[in-house]
């Protein structure tokens, strides 16, 4: 099968072949370069902080990297140090502005041991790599992250902790030159006004007073003027999706949106888009952690999707940002990896129950039958309904139910998750809602309102759960008695699948319980149950199987075994299971965006036992 791309021809061209067409993509210079700098900042750092380092034989390296300058070159090696440190790894991610940094250094260092230790060779060296940096400056392009003002607290917290701490080895590495025997608390108390350049208790003799005053100072100037530049740097903003885009969005669902049961949840607005260039393929995203991480299938025409691919790709290049796909279908997963030459990982299953073959009655529906019957029986009722048929003032009431029934004070979701109820648009989400006969309090704000489960649409015949709330007071068993009404009221919505919540490494849980088990299985299934003790994922997958669903597998896509700690870290903080945002006082209040026509939104995410998550 050949693929058009736009108009272009390309079939099943093998990816090796077209990146040999293509030139050969030059990453080991900034991987080496970055490497260096990790290793000259530590040897700086050595050099500034140790006497007798400085007077040893590895002096001979040392004075010659940029920082070991005449009488202060122990601060001046301490601030290099500390310097190539911070720039390392903005060098090995390809940062523009790491590498303007390190093209302003080098020169500086190579003019000092010039002018003050009159080191050619020293001058020589810092030139040298200078010029291989000019050489590849095309390498490092990279455009930088969107700001955030949790990474300069993060900095300061970071760097004025290891200022501290590497001050009281500076103030503790003469004890010869030391008058007297100041005490831990002495020294602390140096370390502390030394970092804002006053002198402290700690007296030295043969003018190591100077030397310890300018690496403290140096310390604490580094600290502050870090901090201040990522505070106050210029602002990259977030990818964010616009009403163009999610108008272009909706019109690729419309004649597309039956194939992946995802598709819907692209139009969250925390995601950024990228369309192919004919406009007829999408791929939604959103960055966290410097993780380009893509959900689901691309959205629009499949021969489009790999224009889609390439400029996700080329915008994750462009940043140097790690390229993911999270719980991608069979396809998609096919299509990823052929374009682009990731991989991909089997994640878990999807459960998808087709409504026809649905039905309480058969032993393996025993519990489910005699739970929603008992709940019955104890004064609930259920209505399920378009969204598009609620009144304003029962949506307003579900609105808030779902809000203030939230489990946790994160919103979850990310992959599987819309963030909002009764959107402009959303007209065709499918409300159950479970109901008490004679628990209508007028003074609560639900009235009679018990639970809420909310389905999103799934092309013309299918719909997609995307969250499950209930009152705690309930009875037990609400989100099961709310799916059953669900599905036996789908066939007169015109509803024939109904997917269900996504089992992480169900494949694993279901084969390891089984007689005959292998020990590593056995152990592997071990270790998922107990992570399900925070991550639900055994009992998101026993839940499933209550309604005798398909299995359909969904797929990680990844570039190297390597990423994939941090594709997980970063799946964990868009799923809302780590938290790394600034604490409330700290947070900087934002203006609310305007609302959108007709409606204002109240987000709601999965938070609770049974709710769709990744």
């Amino acid at each position: 099968m050949s693929v058009t791309v736009d108009g272009d021809k390309r079939g099943l061209v093998p990816v090796r072949v077209r990146r040999i067409l293509r030139g050969p993509r030059p990453e080991k210079v900034p991987s080496l370069v970055g490497t260096a700098c990790t290793l000259i900042g530590l040897l700086d750092i050595a050099a500034g902080v140790f006497p007798r380092f400085r007077a040893s034989r590895v002096h001979a390296v040392a004075e010659v990297l940029p920082g070991t300058l005449g009488p202060l070159s122990a601060a001046l090696s301490l601030s290099a140090g500390v310097l190539l440190l911070l720039l390392a790894h903005g060098l090995k991610r390809h940062k523009r502005r790491a590498w303007r940094a390190a093209v302003v250094l080098l020169p500086l260092g190579a003019a000092a041991q010039f002018v003050w230790r009159h080191s050619v060779l020293g001058a020589l060296l810092s030139l040298a790599l200078l010029a291989l940096l000019l050489r590849h400056r095309g390498e490092f392009a990279a455009l930088p992250d969107p700001r955030s003002r949790w990474r300069a607290l993060a900095n300061f917290v970071v760097m004025g902790a290891g200022s501290l701490a590497l001050g009281l080895v500076v103030v503790s590495a003469h004890p010869r030159r030391t008058v007297g025997s100041p005490s831990l608390t002495d020294r602390l108390e140096h370390v502390l006004y030394g970092l804002f350049g006053v002198e402290g208790p700690v007296a030295y003799t043969h003018d190591v007073d100077w030397t310890v005053g300018y690496s403290l100072g140096a310390l604490g100037m580094l600290t502050a003027l870090t901090t201040i530049y990522l505070a106050f740097r210029p602002e990259h903003p977030a990818a964010r999706l616009t009403d163009d885009d999610e108008a272009r969005l909706r019109a690729l669902l419309d004649q597309h949106g039956g194939r992946d049961s995802l598709g819907h949840f692209a139009l969250r607005r925390d995601k950024g888009v990228i369309f192919s260039p004919s406009g007829k393929a999408a791929v939604c995203y959103r960055v966290v952690s410097g993780v380009m991480l893509a959900s689901g299938d691309p959205i629009g025409d499949v021969e489009a999707w790999p224009g889609a691919i390439e400029r996700f790709m080329d915008e994750a290049k462009s940043h140097s940002w790690t390229p993911a796909v999270m719980g991608c279908s069979e396809t998609g997963g096919q299509v990823w990896t052929r374009e682009t030459g990731l991989d991909a990982l089997e994640l878990g299953d999807e459960a998808i129950v087709d409504v026809a073959d649905f039905s309480l009655s058969g032993r393996a529906m025993r519990n489910v039958r005699q739970m929603v019957k008992r709940i019955e029986r104890n004064g609930y009722t259920t209505r399920v309904r378009r969204v598009r048929d609620l009144d304003d003032a029962e949506l307003a009431r579900v609105r808030r139910a779902a809000a203030d029934w939230r489990g946790t004070d994160t919103e979850r979701g990310f992959s599987m998750a819309l963030g909002r109820i009764g959107a402009p648009g959303d007209g065709d989400a499918v409300i159950a809602t479970a109901h008490k006969r004679g628990d209508d309090d007028p003074d609560s704000p639900y009235g009679d309102l018990k639970a809420i489960i909310h389905f999103v649409p799934w092309g013309p015949d299918g719909m997609s759960l995307e969250l499950m709330r209930r009152d705690r007071t309930a009875d037990p068993g609400m989100n099961e008695l709310l799916i059953v009404a669900a599905l036996q009221a789908s066939p007169g919505l015109g509803i024939a699948r109904v997917s269900l919540n996504f089992a992480m490494f169900r494949a694993a849980l279901a084969r390891g319980e089984k007689i005959g088990a292998g020990p590593v299985l056995r152990l592997w299934r071990g270790l998922l149950v107990f992570l399900s003790r925070w991550f639900q994922i055994e009992s998101l997958y026993k839940f499933n199987a209550k309604f005798r669903p398909r299995w359909e597998p969904r797929f990680v896509v990844y570039r190297t075994s390597r990423d994939l700690p941090r594709i997980g870290f970063a799946a964990m903080q868009a799923e809302g299971f780590v938290n790394l945002s600034l604490p409330r006082p700290l947070t900087r209040r934002r203006p609310a965006p305007a609302p959108r026509p007709c409606a204002h939104l109240t987000p709601a995410a999965p938070a609770e036992h049974g709710a769709r998550a990744a």
